[in-house]
């Protein structure tokens, strides 16, 4: 049996199922193989939607949704509305996953599914995951990590199946780009949503972020990205001022994953 014969087979010996979607690679080829293997009677992917999902990405997923006639609903989700969540303490992801499996599992319920599934991936594990708690307590089942997939597996199996993609970099929500301690607010969000996107338009390509640390920003970009970011510094930083940063740096030692982690208080 191939990996992907085995991840058809969890996912028949779910029943129905209702996938937390967010268009992500790891997401992405789990709507792609539950539609293909149990039809769209029995699967649905639903993304949750509020100011710390990327529009652009929320456009991706629902193009790719279509592209591969996945069922799916979009429905708002209210973590900016708990205080808990706006302090951005370290755990800030449980509070989100919490809010979010509940809505998933208020839409399981009312439309008649078995178990609901998240793309976590068995790389994932070893990682600061607050949010694996609140799916733990939903009873989110995991195919990807329970089947030992790492994100090499994943995208491997996404290339293979035609998904486009299968190469992109992580882009987890808006609010992981600010500094823990500092409040997440709308605004906020929406500044480092707009650098980016204009990072995206200069062409840099690849792992980005921008990270928000109050009046500053910081621009973590690969490496092999440097030139091209310093090659319009001068524009880069007139509009970082623009979006209402008093200042802006080119973080050198590149893009890491949980950066803001090493800098969140003790």
């Amino acid at each position: 049996m191939s990996d992907l014969d085995a991840l058809r087979q969890y996912l028949r010996n779910l029943g129905k199922v209702c996938l937390g979607y967010s268009g992500g690679v790891d997401s992405a080829l789990l709507a792609v193989v539950g539609r293909q293997t149990l039809g769209p009677d029995a699967f649905l992917a639903v993304i949750g939607r509020s100011a710390s999902y990327p529009a652009v990405q929320d456009r991706a997923a629902v193009a790719l949704a279509r592209r591969f006639d996945v069922p799916l609903l979009e429905v708002d989700t209210a973590e900016l509305a708990d205080p808990r969540y706006l302090a951005n303490p370290t755990n800030r992801c449980y509070f989100c996953k919490s809010e979010l499996w509940g809505r998933l599992h208020e839409v399981a319920g009312a439309h008649g599914f078995d178990a609901i599934i998240d793309g976590t991936n068995a790389d994932d594990l070893g990682e600061h995951r607050p949010g694996l708690r609140a799916a733990d307590e939903r009873g989110v089942r995991s195919p990807l990590a329970e089947l030992g997939w790492g994100k090499s597996d994943v995208r491997a199996a996404s290339r293979s199946l035609g998904i486009p993609n299968w190469d992109a970099p992580a882009s987890p929500c808006l609010s992981s780009r600010v500094v823990y301690g500092l409040e997440i607010t709308p605004a906020r969000l929406r500044q480092v949503e707009q650098g980016e996107a204009y990072l995206r338009s200069l062409g840099v390509a690849g792992d980005l972020r921008v990270r928000h640390h109050g009046d500053r920003a910081s621009i973590e970009a690969s490496p092999d990205q440097f030139e091209r970011v310093r090659a319009s510094w001068d524009a880069v930083r007139a509009h970082f001022v623009r979006l209402g940063f008093a200042d802006v740096a080119l973080d050198p030692a590149g893009y890491r994953r949980g950066a803001l982690l090493a800098l969140a208080p003790r």
